[in-house]
């Protein structure tokens, strides 16, 4: 994290009283470092990006540790990794630079301080000295009467001397923020007019806690502010804090941001999209394999913005393009469905399109080369030459949804030589022809090495299903797998009649000399 500059801090506090004027967007993402960056993270965090780079804007990140009793140590620095892994390009925030810091909520603690003295001064805002004691009867009460639980707002009336006095006594209190009737609706970008007056159903909220640092709500407003953010764009639900939001604006004097809510992602079967489902976390995705475009392509395709082609084929959008392409008005006002089947579709794209670059397709290799090495540390021999692997992908792009599908034990003639092979119903001879006879194939394809091979039986006077098993355990040393003329197709002309060559009696020199 960054230190704090103490001129910054100056300077932000000095700004309190101004109101930027700001004609280039400004959207920010702001986590809280509690765990892991999910599904319903990224898909914020990445319509901000996609907006701001529609309209040449900037991306802010900001962390909001207010809660300090919530931290997860290292979670700041896993989510901004995800994020620069999905292509999220930052460019104001911790770590980042930029001319608005700190970005880190826990170092802005003087600057909260000197805003809610603006508020206790102008009125909208007064100390609260009640007790976690008479809140917990508060609430227990409201239950007793099946009453939604909110604050009486007391300590909202206390005389001027009863506050002086208090706080001489050094009793500990937190600040409330006085609400009011808010009767202008909410102009949401994604759902248009929403009214919603909270101050029916709650009290005045805490705004700064007796531990002194400020509440979700009030950091909130005074960083975008003070950052100069232009859109906010967040999940769905925090629209029905909006309202609150508004009135803090309000009392400050300040313009606020436009607000845009994002509507829940679900899952296929439309139940709720949950932080405790374990598959749903960005590191789960990265771990089992799947390409950061796939993953971006994924998550729009639920959530809108684009306009949709009946019948399109399906398509993976760089991210130019997806910035290009975004449409606020496009965003969907209802749940999002993911559908898992989409995103294995996308990963295979993405996987055919890299190996279509030799850039990424030497990448490619070389991730399935450690993939096979972790996968068969026990084995030195391992074939991982460059032409077999890219053999081997473009044999898989269409088969498989993983990389990792690769190192399957089904799949462990592709990279395992067989060893301690002993040539059984197929005489040397007859081995030798057959490779002499499938070195002329021009179209190694399972159905012309199929016809090849039961003619070669045919014509030698070989029982082809005894002849055939010889085969597999030449090629594979395995028992079960793929058919015969799959497993050659799949390893392809070269690296096939390498193992069968290789599979020849070593004692036989000036045979085995014949074919090499």
């Amino acid at each position: 994290m960054l230190k704090v500059n103490q001129q910054t801090l100056l300077r932000q506090c000095l700004w309190l009283t101004q109101r930027y004027a700001h004609s280039q967007v400004r959207v920010r993402f702001a986590p809280s470092p509690t765990g892991q960056l999910h599904l319903g993270g990224l898909r914020t965090a990445l319509y901000n990006f996609l907006y701001a780079r529609h309209l040449g804007g900037k991306f802010l990140l900001r962390i909001e540790d207010t809660d300090q009793t919530r931290l997860v140590p290292g979670a700041s620095e896993r989510l901004v990794e995800d994020l620069l892994w999905a292509g999220i390009e930052i460019d104001e925030g911790p770590g980042f630079g930029g001319r608005h810091g700190p970005y880190v909520q826990s170092q802005r603690t003087d600057i909260y301080s000197k805003a809610i003295k603006k508020l206790l001064q102008n009125g909208t805002a007064y100390r609260c000295f009640c007790t976690e004691r008479r809140l917990e009867l508060l609430r227990k009460e409201a239950l007793r009467t099946r009453q939604v639980p909110r604050y009486d707002n007391k300590c909202r009336h206390l005389p001027a001397a009863d506050v002086e006095s208090l706080l001489a006594q050094g009793a500990p209190h937190c600040i409330r923020f006085k609400l009011t009737e808010h009767e202008e609706p909410l102009e949401d970008l994604v759902y248009g007019s929403v009214q919603h007056n909270v101050s029916d159903n709650e009290g005045d909220p805490v705004v700064i806690k007796s531990d002194h640092f400020p509440t979700y709500h009030f950091a909130n407003v005074v960083d975008d502010h003070l950052m100069g953010i232009t859109h906010v764009l967040r999940g769905v639900e925090w629209q029905i804090s909006t309202t609150k939001h508004l009135l803090l604006y309000k009392a400050f004097g300040w313009q606020p941001p436009k607000f845009g809510h994002l509507p829940l992602l679900v899952n296929a079967d439309g139940t709720k999209l949950s932080k405790r489902q374990g598959d749903i976390g960005i590191q789960h995705f990265r771990e089992r394999g799947y390409f950061p475009l796939s993953l971006v392509n994924y998550v729009v395709s639920a959530g809108g913005g684009f306009q949709h082609k009946a019948h399109a084929k399906q398509q993976l959008l760089s991210l130019q393009e997806l910035c290009q392409q975004f449409e606020m008005e496009r965003v969907n006002a209802h749940p999002s469905r993911l559908s898992p089947e989409l995103l294995d579709d996308l990963n295979r794209l993405e996987i055919g399109q890299r190996l279509a670059e030799p850039e990424s397709r030497l990448e490619l290799v070389k991730q399935v080369q450690e993939l096979v090495k972790k996968a068969y540390p026990e084995h030195s021999n391992l074939d991982l030459a460059e032409a077999h692997i890219v053999d081997v992908l473009n044999w898989s792009s269409q088969r498989l949804t993983l990389l990792q599908d690769l190192t399957s034990s089904k799949l462990s003639f592709l990279w395992v030589k067989p060893s301690n092979f002993e040539l059984k119903d197929l005489s040397l001879e007859q081995l030798i022809s057959l490779i002499t006879e499938l070195d002329t194939l021009q179209d190694f394809q399972k159905d012309e090495l199929n016809v090849k091979l039961k003619n070669f039986a045919k014509t030698e006077g070989l029982k082809f299903p005894l002849m055939m098993k010889t085969l597999r355990a030449a090629l594979s040393g395995l028992k079960e797998g793929p058919g015969v003329a799959e497993m050659m197709e799949i390893l392809g002309k070269s690296v096939a009649l390498d193992r069968l060559r290789e599979a020849l009696p070593k004692t036989d020199i000036d045979r085995n000399r014949q074919i090499v």
